[in-house]
């Protein structure tokens, strides 16, 4: 198991970083999935350009819903089928929420770091 998270952990850093690399990145649709406090699964369809822009913009629907009991950070999962390619992704919201607070290390991560933090209402962090 150990292993199978190890790669799947290594192709999002991957999917992320030649994303990052195009420069210009195609919108995909998107099914953004994450469970409340409840344990209730909550599905939004967003377009985003990158796996993080998706999962910011999902949180911030699922977010806005009234019949969302509240989402637990730190060791839940937000899983991110893109439509297009019918490719899924599960991210840990513990390490989303470290990569949006880190500083970027180019300036188009710097770039979509602002975009994700502007789109989930966090202040603009120093670079």
């Amino acid at each position: 198991m150990q292993v199978a998270n190890a790669v799947s952990s290594r192709r999002k850093r991957e999917f992320h970083r030649n994303e990052i690399k195009k420069g210009t990145v195609e919108l995909k649709t998107c099914r953004v999935t994450v469970h409340d406090m409840e344990g209730v699964a909550h599905t939004v369809e967003v377009t985003a350009s990158t796996l993080y822009e998706a999962v910011a913009l999902g949180l911030r629907q699922i977010r806005g819903s009234e019949w969302v009991e509240g989402i637990a950070a730190g060791l839940n999962t937000v899983k991110v089928c893109v439509k297009n390619v019918q490719v899924e992704h599960t991210v840990k919201l513990g390490e989303f929420t470290k990569w949006v607070e880190r500083n970027g290390r180019s300036p188009a991560e710097v770039i979509r770091k602002g975009k994700i933090r502007e789109i989930l209402g966090m202040a603009e962090k120093n670079r």
